[in-house]
């Protein structure tokens, strides 16, 4: 049962991210970058996850700091000029765009990013993903950040999550690193063309509800419970391989689409290198997804008849659907334009 604090939460958290995107002053972005993260926190509060407090005061410290480090640089951007323009002191658009970095959970300043999420529930991890991404990348695209920085971000975001990836076992973590993967492959998208940025949110937004949702209704936390949990129900074994690839960027899945855009636009923005390297470490993502899959696919494994797993027979297919012919059809509606 959802709680009625929790409601009123969620609406202030939307209205938070709402008035940052919509605002003309840094002074109102702050602001509502404020009232989204004061709102986030009561939303992580939970009686079953005794780690749910511990998770939420390091999001907090963190939040805070880095709001604090984006309104001093704003002030001192104004102190040396009347309107912040792209001509201010370039170590001042720094600090503006590390805070924003910092909020977004973008590696080098990915340090509370794990952690956090370790702490949570699935539906908390999926508005974390998802929701509080937006606020921050909207004002790094209106910062216009000098390229140095970006691809200094975009390529430490690569290798840290990649590296990182390996060896861990908790689930929540491999979701981390894939985020702060495809935050890379955002950045860069925002740095070419912003149409191409939203088409590629947007898809990522869908193929991460639908692997947290899967995760939530088969309570599955750890990479041990995977192999029990997909041979128990063939149609959660589909989802979870479907969904994975698609997140992977393999075609003829969904996610290949966003990732199409993006090396499409860079190339004609001639940024042949770092689309190169985009390609080639999120390949290393594609083989830790394969891996995590791999003990399903091979092994052959006695379906157990006393597990049960609320997951209903409508609401796979339709996850299938979306993931599988969205690419087919979006190829053909993308023709007539």
């Amino acid at each position: 049962m959802i709680k009625l604090y929790k409601i009123l939460f969620l609406n202030t958290m939307i209205m938070g991210t709402l008035i940052t995107i919509s605002s003309y002053s840094w002074f109102s972005m702050w602001m509502g970058l404020e009232i989204n993260l004061l709102s986030f926190i009561p939303l992580l509060s939970s009686t079953k996850n005794m780690y749910a407090s511990e998770a939420s005061l390091k999001y907090f410290i963190t939040q805070a700091m880095a709001s604090l480090i984006l309104l001093l640089s704003v002030i001192l951007m104004l102190m040396s000029s009347e309107f912040i323009t792209p001509m201010v002191n370039l170590s001042f658009q720094t600090m503006l765009n590390s805070a924003l970095m910092m909020k977004l959970g973008a590696a080098p300043f990915h340090f509370w990013f794990p952690e956090v999420m370790e702490g949570l529930n699935w539906m908390n991890c999926s508005i974390l993903l998802t929701w509080q991404k937006i606020a921050p990348f909207i004002l790094i695209m209106n910062s216009k950040s000098s390229s140095m920085f970006m691809f200094t971000v975009i390529l430490t975001s690569l290798i840290v999550s990649t590296i990182l990836s390996f060896n861990q076992v908790s689930l929540r973590k491999i979701m981390t690193f894939s985020s702060i993967n495809h935050i890379a492959w955002m950045l860069a998208a925002s740095m070419s063309n912003n149409s191409v940025w939203l088409v590629y949110f947007v898809i990522y937004v869908i193929i991460t509800v639908n692997l947290t949702f899967m995760f939530n209704q088969s309570k599955l936390f750890f990479l041990s419970q995977m192999p029990m949990f997909m041979n128990s129900n063939k149609n959660i074994k589909l989802s979870l391989m479907i969904n994975f690839l698609s997140l992977g960027g393999l075609p003829p899945f969904l996610g290949f689409l966003s990732k199409w855009f993006v090396i499409n636009s860079m190339i004609l923005d001639n940024m042949t290198l770092l689309s190169l390297a985009l390609i080639m470490l999120t390949l290393i993502m594609l083989f830790i997804y394969v891996r995590m899959l791999m003990t399903a696919i091979i092994f052959s494994y006695s379906e157990p008849k006393l597990i049960q797993t609320k997951f209903n027979q409508t609401t796979s297919f339709t996850i299938n659907f979306l993931t599988v012919f969205s690419l087919i059809s979006c190829t053909i509606m993308f023709n007539f334009f």
